[in-house]
């Protein structure tokens, strides 16, 4: 079994502003707006390099969409940066016919999603926004797991062609992958080797997964353990050759059950190999006010709930 350790702890989200001052160096066509939370998505060192590059534009999110649309009809790449929920909910007509209907090459990165937003409660912390922009067509979603991941997707999305979501969080968490890794859009990356049970997972719940796959290992149960960090477009094919092997499969994911990656795995696996699967992910439920670690366990969002229904679904394919 392989082993995953970290020496620090990070939040995704200094992974985005990292990733953008790096951008800010390297690419005089990109461009950054926010709705008046610099601080909070790590925007500062981009705005003090490049004023003339940085927009602010309050809190106005709607403003900011359509700003950016128009943006790139003068060959800029607009990275627009606030929470998730403000990303997306409040502003989803404008992503809409703004964006995505023209394939507008927008970059819309959304902090603090999930529960492990925390203490600001049920009104912040979206949990349907996966849903919302995998249906736009078009758009791509990207959800990564670590800091260095996110620096890298950050980079890689500004020589991408079209729009994409990108989604980070805000608690500090390990990072274990490479620090000067490759970001391959729509390409899933394999963690673990394992024959019992396939688990793939996206987002913070990536490191739940191996911590899940040490306890089943000492159950002598073996997990192919996947981080799913593009959920559109989805790779499909290392999905189906996981569960070929393995015959059961349990998604992962900080996001309802309803409309999240679980359910992109269900249609391809109803289309292609159908196998027995578990859900890990909230319950058709806002969230509350609590600590990240607090909120995770209470929504069964834990290593625990992962090998529990790794067990499971074990259970259904005998």
């Amino acid at each position: 079994m392989k082993e995953y350790d970290y020496t620090e702890k990070k939040d995704t989200r200094s992974g985005f502003g990292d990733g953008l001052t790096e951008l800010g160096k390297t690419n005089p066509n990109v461009v950054a707006l926010c709705a008046d939370l610099t601080g909070s998505l790590k925007m500062n060192e981009f705005k003090k390099n490049h004023p003339e590059r940085f927009f602010q534009v309050g809190i106005a999110e709607a403003n900011m969409m359509g700003i950016a649309a128009g943006l790139t009809i003068g060959g800029k790449i607009p990275f627009t940066g606030t929470f998730a929920n403000f990303s997306t909910g409040r502003v989803y007509d404008q992503i809409r016919q703004s964006i995505a209907y023209s394939g507008k090459n927008v970059k819309i990165c959304a902090s603090h999603a999930g529960i492990t937003l925390g203490e600001d409660g049920a009104t912040h912390q979206i949990l349907e926004d996966i849903g919302l922009m995998k249906m736009l067509p078009g758009m791509t979603v990207i959800n990564t797991c670590d800091y260095n991941q996110t620096k890298a997707a950050t980079v890689a999305i500004a020589n991408y062609n079209g729009p994409v979501y990108l989604r980070f969080g805000r608690p500090k968490v390990p990072v274990f992958t490479p620090e000067n890794q490759n970001f391959e859009i729509g390409k899933a990356v394999q963690l673990q080797e394992g024959n019992d049970v396939t688990i793939v997972a996206t987002g913070h719940l990536v490191w739940e997964a191996l911590e899940a796959a040490k306890i089943l290992h000492d159950k002598e149960i073996s997990a192919d353990v996947i981080n799913i960090h593009t959920i559109k477009p989805l790779d499909e094919g290392t999905i189906l050759k996981s569960v070929e092997k393995t015959g059961c499969i349990v998604t992962a994911e900080e996001h309802n059950y309803l409309g999240g990656l679980g359910e992109s795995v269900s249609r391809v696996l109803a289309s292609n190999n159908p196998k027995p699967q578990e859900f890990v992910a909230t319950n058709d439920t806002f969230g509350e006010s609590g600590t990240p670690a607090q909120l995770m366990e209470k929504y069964g969002l834990s290593a625990n709930s992962i090998v529990e229904k790794s067990e499971k679904v074990i259970k259904r394919k005998n």
